[in-house]
């Protein structure tokens, strides 16, 4: 079973993937003044509901950003304590890979609010591989460099004059399948050696602060 949580924006989640790579449990976990006061008793009620312990996870896995500066860092915290704590793996997984499990053409143009007139976008293929390196951008110069054909923008925001295949707010299910997968590939590993994705870490406060 893989316990995976998103604590990056106010509408975190949590979800449980179980060994087959279903989805075998959900949670909104809306918290517009930040995630440290709540996690650890939603985690807590989340496994109780389905009658399962820490001991009984077999991988831990948290939405990397980018997202709010502060709620990256709890969530991504909260991972590596629990993995550290049962001797788990644990895996971070970019928000930008997660919005890409969500499309259905064989490029995905995955893009975010970055604050101050920009973006954080990427481009991932159908196989959720990253084919264009994550961005800090104007939206217009970003779509500008992207292929015309085959390709979707996809996101859980809206963008004037972007026409999106829409994402859910809550992206903890797809971060527990993307993890779910790493973890049969031998790529979910020690959790001391996972990393925030900030894309831009000297601006990543200054365009969350009034997220928080």
């Amino acid at each position: 079973m893989i316990l995976a949580i998103d604590t990056t924006s106010e509408f975190g989640s949590m979800a449980l993937v179980d060994e087959s790579g279903r989805v075998a449990g959900e949670l909104p976990v809306r918290s517009p003044d930040g995630f440290s006061h709540v996690l650890y008793g939603r985690l807590r009620s989340f496994l109780d509901a389905h009658a399962l312990r820490l001991n009984d996870i077999s991988c831990f896995a948290c939405a990397a950003g980018p997202g709010s500066f502060t709620g990256v860092r709890v969530g991504m915290a909260a991972i590596k304590g629990l993995a550290e704590a049962t001797g788990k793996p644990a895996t971070a997984v970019s928000n930008l890979q997660a919005l890409a499990y969500f499309g259905e053409l064989p490029l995905r143009a995955t893009l975010l609010d970055a604050r101050r007139g920009e973006i954080f976008g990427a481009v991932y293929n159908d196989a959720l591989e990253i084919v264009r390196p994550e961005v800090v951008m104007k939206l217009d110069d970003w779509v500008a460099t992207l292929p015309k054909e085959n390709i979707e923008f996809v996101s859980n925001q809206t963008f004037p004059g972007i026409a999106l295949r829409e994402a859910p707010r809550e992206l903890a299910a797809a971060i527990g399948k993307i993890a779910w997968q790493r973890l049969q590939r031998g790529e979910a590993g020690d959790p001391a050696l996972l990393d925030a994705n900030y894309v831009r870490r000297s601006d990543a406060e200054l365009f969350w602060k009034d997220s928080k």
